[in-house]
């Protein structure tokens, strides 16, 4: 049984605008000024786990070129394009039912391409772990993340009591993201685990899973697939997986499938969806202050993160919790309490 990686990239990253914008959203972005951009760590963090030519990477139809650009020891024919945003659940019945007609027994992870992990051994760890236990059960795992902090921009999992030493526990409900007093009660508690949106099955188990929980999604795979690898399969796809329902996997078949199991991560994980998940994962100074860029300077100020690409020198005084951004001549000044509604600033 071999091991296959899913890469969504599909994402417009409206919340870290003006960095991200829509024609080049921010899994394509060196967001951290490492000199790496976000997919391009995704994929080193998988390389050891299988070989390039299993790795796959759906995005829009917009973003193949960037793709291509960027992760050029991937297989041209293992980027999917998606010719419409359709939501998660269309995006990775997509790829698996692609995978399957490739291999009957692959054994997949499915990942977001844009996310933080800082202990990429640990993370390594976890994920073999859950491989080992899909390749032997008709069983979905999904990486769970210990959460460090009361959390309203993630959703959750509550993860049942386990037996000594089992480190797998059966996830008996998903909740939705919780305002601040619920997220407490959920760190707290200790059994809630923030929804990275890592998944780990067989591919038979994803997709008698579809078939069951989103059949109108895997009628239209089964027959998408009939023309994959032929000459015919852009058309195809470009035909019918628009007409896909839009929904997330969670919704599609996480919330209703029976033998679903997490492993509690502890590996340093963010989805870095938003300015303040950046702030919280940059080097600080004393004041809590973040800055990517050259030449910057701050000066009574605390809690702000700083983000410039082109300006020559930046000076700030004064300012307590607020966003600082800039990209290509777009400004942004925003509270960082109200980095939940850039996406409506920007519309």
């Amino acid at each position: 049984m071999s091991n296959h990686v899913v890469i969504m990239a599909g994402g417009i990253g409206s919340r870290f605008w003006p960095m991200s914008t829509p024609e080049y959203p921010k899994q394509f972005i060196d967001v951290l000024g490492c000199g790496k951009t976000l997919i391009q760590m995704t994929v080193e963090r998988f390389a050891p786990i299988c070989s390039y030519e299993n790795m796959w990477v759906v995005t829009s139809a917009l973003y193949v070129d960037i793709v291509k650009h960027q992760l050029p020891q991937l297989p041209a024919e293992n980027i999917l394009p998606e010719p419409a945003a359709r939501n998660t659940a269309p995006c990775i019945a997509y790829a698996c039912w692609k995978i399957k007609t490739r291999d009957a027994d692959a054994n997949i992870v499915v990942s977001p391409s844009d996310a933080l992990v800082l202990d990429e051994p640990e993370y390594r760890r976890v994920i073999n772990l859950a491989l080992d236990f899909t390749a032997k059960s008709d069983t979905i795992v999904t990486i769970g993340i210990k959460p460090s902090r009361p959390e309203t921009g993630y959703g959750y999992v509550y993860a049942e009591n386990s037996d000594e030493g089992q480190e797998l526990r059966k996830v008996s409900s998903f909740k939705e993201k919780p305002d601040y007093q619920t997220a407490e009660k959920y760190v707290a508690d200790g059994n809630y685990l923030w929804n990275a949106g890592i998944f780990v099955w067989n591919v038979k188990t994803i997709t008698d899973a579809m078939r069951k929980y989103a059949p109108q999604i895997a009628s239209i795979m089964d027959e998408m697939s009939s023309d994959f690898d032929t000459p015919m399969e852009s058309a195809t796809v470009t035909l019918l997986f628009p007409t896909c329902e839009k929904i997330s996997i969670d919704y599609a078949v996480m919330e209703k499938a029976e033998h679903i199991y997490t492993i509690p991560g502890t590996f340093g994980w963010s989805d870095l969806g938003s300015w303040g998940s950046l702030r919280i994962n940059s080097e600080m100074d004393e004041k809590g202050n973040a800055t990517i860029g050259s030449d910057v300077h701050m000066f009574e100020c605390e809690g702000c993160v700083v983000r410039t690409s082109s300006l020559k020198k930046v000076i700030l005084q004064g300012l307590d919790g607020y966003i600082i951004a800039e990209k290509d001549g777009s400004l942004l000044v925003c509270r960082l309490s109200e980095e939940q509604r850039i996406k409506e600033f920007t519309v």
